[in-house]
């Protein structure tokens, strides 16, 4: 009796610091997959999350629609909350706020586990992984230390990178964050102290892209 062999698509992730070049580094990877005649599925945890869905409903929603129109009538009720669920960046959240979070990621990578194996792409690229939540996070629990609980089941890549460059050379670049320097330096110790467990493989960013890219190239 002949065996089925399943066979699941590689995935590939690129992490590093908001305004690293990571999701540069994913285009030239999309491309590049393109023109050797393989498919793929680009994933965004962000985009992914049950959170993010949440707040996008809540975006749509009657108040939302108000507020993005200006009406009178409707701001002094709603404008609090609107600003609060637009806001660019969150850099502070209470204990509950980061329990919610723990729970919205554990959740969200059952939900991949299930999608990534129905996928019939050959590859699945990504420039914001689960790592980057699991960072993310850990830079809010600052002062409610814990362990993620979420992190140990997260998939493993078959390839995982990380475009290290150094807080202060991104925030001399035109498209800085908006977090600050203070917050990209507490992130990059962070990630130092998970590259080696993820086993990824880091990139010199602030080498010319098409170089960083090479680098990827001959690891996949």
């Amino acid at each position: 009796m002949n065996k089925i062999i399943c066979q699941y698509p590689k995935l590939i992730t690129i992490s590093g610091l908001d305004g690293s070049g990571k999701s540069t580094q994913v285009e030239l990877l999309k491309k590049y997959l393109e023109s050797q005649g393989k498919s793929f599925w680009y994933f965004h945890a962000v985009e992914f999350s049950i959170g993010n869905k949440i707040l996008n409903k809540r975006k749509k929603s009657p108040l939302a629609s108000l507020y993005e129109r200006g009406k009178p009538a409707a701001l002094p009720f709603i404008k609090g909350e609107m600003e609060r669920d637009f806001e660019k960046s969150v850099i502070k959240a209470n204990w509950i706020e980061i329990q919610l979070r723990k729970i919205a990621l554990l959740i969200d990578i059952f939900r991949f586990k299930r999608i990534m194996k129905k996928k019939d792409v050959d590859y699945i690229v990504s420039d914001r992984y689960f790592y980057d939540s699991v960072v993310n996070i850990s830079y809010l629990e600052t002062k409610f230390p814990s362990e993620l609980f979420a992190e140990r089941f997260i998939p493993k890549p078959d390839q995982a990178f990380f475009v290290k460059v150094s807080p202060e050379k991104i925030m001399t670049r035109e498209r800085k964050p908006d977090q600050g320097l203070e917050y990209l330096a507490a992130k990059e110790k962070i990630y130092e102290s998970k590259v080696s467990g993820w086993n990824m493989i880091v990139l010199g960013g602030d080498n010319a892209k098409e170089k960083i890219f090479e680098e990827i190239k001959k690891s996949i």
